[in-house]
């Protein structure tokens, strides 16, 4: 159990870093030459998507449980 939360706690830390240091690095300057690391905006819609889906599943399964 202490393998598992440390593993989601290690995952969370390193997006939070991640967000903390592409917000910082391109907040300050709106040149074409300052990158993120992560493309949130991509990052956003596939998020999106795996939400999506992730509920038609378990809806899918849901009723198949119930009928």
């Amino acid at each position: 159990m202490r393998t598992f939360l440390g593993m989601i706690l290690g995952a969370l830390l390193t997006v939070v870093s991640v967000y903390a240091y592409d917000t910082a690095s391109t907040s300050s300057t709106t040149t074409a030459s300052a990158r993120t690391i992560v493309n949130w905006d991509v990052a956003a819609a596939d998020w999106q998507v795996l939400k999506t889906r992730t509920r038609e599943s378990w809806n899918k399964l849901t009723q198949e449980a119930k009928g």
